[in-house]
């Protein structure tokens, strides 16, 4: 029976077997716009050669002009968003800190497998699994914001979560068939990584690459942790 990766991939697959058009990924989504950054919860790879290395595998086999490459810092698993730098306090963003920290540290830290790649209307990216230990990270910081702001202030679903690690963005409205030849060209790679922290960070995406500065980084099972 397959898991839920597997249905998640394989449909994603289809979809991206049938799909005309790739779209410009970075169109300016609501209450974004020049200057303005995001808090939110991320998994980063900075000491993960591993995961640099597969995504420089990946980059090198799709240099098509319509996409562009995510750089070895930008690589990132999105977890949980808190709310634009200007809505939230200093105040509140360390509380839910602290509220994070305490719920991390019952969590144990796990290994991920990263890869292979495929592909969807706006990105490439690297498959992710499992998604049960991600899911109670994703949890966990849920429930830190809501300890702290209410329920009704923790941005985005409950469900609908799809770890994954992009490695390019498409960044133009471009056909898909380019990529998708060039997808199944590549030789299928993957690589394990542990996840011993997730980080706080401030994003920002001003010149179609996400750059952002780690706010605090909260240890797993209470490895060792940063502000």
């Amino acid at each position: 029976m397959p898991t839920r990766e597997q249905e998640h991939v394989a449909a994603r697959r289809e979809a991206f077997a049938r799909l005309d058009r790739m779209r410009d990924h970075w169109w300016w989504r609501p209450g974004w716009q020049v200057g303005r950054s995001f808090y939110t919860f991320h998994v980063t790879f900075e000491d993960a050669p591993e995961v640099a290395k597969l995504a420089g595998y990946y980059r090198r086999a799709l240099d098509l002009p319509t996409l562009d490459p995510v750089p070895d810092e930008g690589l990132h698993l999105t977890m949980q968003g808190i709310g634009f730098t200007d809505e939230v306090t200093e105040v509140e963003v360390n509380a839910i800190v602290g509220a994070a920290r305490a719920r991390l540290a019952g969590l144990a830290p796990f290994d991920l497998t990263l890869g292979p790649a495929d592909a969807d209307p706006e990105a490439v990216m690297l498959q992710v699994a499992p998604w049960a230990p991600l899911e109670q990270v994703r949890a966990a910081v849920r429930s830190a914001i809501s300890d702290v702001s209410g329920d009704a202030r923790v941005p985005d679903r409950a469900d609908g979560f799809t770890p994954h690690v992009s490695v390019a963005y498409s960044g133009a409205d471009a056909p898909a068939e380019p990529l998708r030849r060039r997808l199944a060209e590549i030789e299928p790679r993957a690589t394990t990584t542990r996840v011993t922290a997730v980080q706080l960070i401030d994003l920002n995406r001003d010149d179609q690459v996400y750059r952002w500065s780690t706010v605090a980084t909260l240890g797993l099972g209470g490895a060792g942790t940063a502000d």
